[in-house]
């Protein structure tokens, strides 16, 4: 697989993508005290298509029934990562105001454009304990987060990211893209945002490397073994205390997929979360990957040397990539996290 990145390593490399932060922190959180929560959207302006593979033991979602391949709805209009556990759901409220007030969503009045239910997915970590206990995400801050969506965003510790704690070492949002140049789906992107809250472990107490280099090797990411000093201090950690977690996130493509496809895109997408985080898909977590289609690119004709038709040939190759984007992207999100409450971070351990 041609495994090069897109021009900006993130998830708005799939044309007409948008994505949006709103967190509150506290400067006081830096000392373990104060508040951090938020949430993010993914903008699919005119519609994605889409779907969804739940693998935790204790998932909290919005709308998932709704994107069963076997039900009606074909398309959504955003997906909502959020803080706050179950309360934070409440954010999606707000971006469903948000996309009535521009006209998005299904029209349910042919008389009356205006009319309409905007599809809202979502699905939640656990950072309660990270901060003030009672502020979580809401309808508020799923609309400032929807009017943010841009195609440059920021990564590490904002939106749903903000309060997101890896393991022993602090979490936060990554994104990664891969860009296909051969085989049946040359010239489609793939790309994921992940937002990083397991209660596993994202680096080898080993080599101190995050578990997410595997597949493309530590040189890929300009990443060299630490000291013996370092690696002492980062396994000397506490494991995380919450006991619940979860790890959330958007995978993307432009290639033209039906739902049964991103279903598959989505579930592959998932051992790309189990070679970045060890354990993954725990009883304590709640594991949740969308998987989202814009149609926007028809692969070349591509001669195919078996029985098999090319357009299971491009989903082949989507769903390698996206397991692949899912290990970057979660590289990326530890990578680019700073502390929070007192939470130390991947490159306050392993610095350079």
């Amino acid at each position: 697989m041609n495994a090069i990145a897109g021009p900006r390593n993130s998830l708005t490399d799939v044309a007409g993508l948008l994505v949006g932060h709103h967190h509150a922190l506290d400067a006081d959180a830096a000392l373990g005290s104060g508040f951090a929560t938020g949430c993010t959207v993914v903008h699919a302006p005119g519609g994605a298509t889409a779907a969804v593979d739940v693998r935790g033991g204790g998932p909290g979602t919005r709308e998932t029934d709704l994107l069963d391949p076997s039900n009606t709805v074909r398309q959504v209009n955003s997906i909502l990562l959020t803080g706050g556990s179950a309360y934070g759901l409440a954010a999606a409220d707000g971006v469903m105001r948000w996309l009535e007030e521009h006209g998005e969503g299904i029209v349910m009045d042919p008389s009356d454009a205006s009319r309409v239910v905007p599809i809202v997915p979502a699905a939640v970590i656990f950072d309660l304990p990270v901060g003030a206990w009672d502020l979580r995400p809401t309808a508020e801050f799923g609309y400032l987060a929807a009017s943010a969506a841009a195609t440059e965003f920021e990564r590490g510790s904002v939106g749903a990211g903000v309060g997101a704690r890896a393991g022993s070492i602090k979490g936060g949002v990554g994104s990664a893209s891969i860009v296909l140049g051969d085989g049946p789906a040359a010239g489609v992107t793939v790309a994921a945002l992940i937002v990083a809250n397991p209660v596993g472990s994202v680096f080898d107490p080993r080599t101190g490397l995050p578990w997410g280099v595997g597949t493309d090797g530590p040189d890929f990411f300009g990443l060299c073994p630490p000291t013996k000093q370092q690696l002492a201090r980062a396994n000397a950690l506490p494991v995380k205390g919450t006991v619940l977690n979860t790890t959330i996130g958007v995978i993307a493509t432009d290639a033209a997929l039906d739902p049964i496809g991103c279903r598959r895109v989505a579930m592959t997408a998932h051992d790309g979360l189990a070679r970045a985080i060890r354990p993954a898909h725990s009883p304590l977590d709640g594991d949740t990957l969308f998987a989202l289609s814009t149609g926007a690119v028809e692969p070349p004709s591509y001669p195919v040397p078996s029985a098999f038709p090319a357009d299971l040939l491009v989903l082949d190759a989507v769903s390698t990539a996206a397991a692949v984007c899912v290990e970057r992207a979660i590289v990326d999100a530890i990578r680019t996290a700073v502390s929070v409450a007192g939470i130390p971070a991947y490159a306050d351990l392993f610095p350079g």
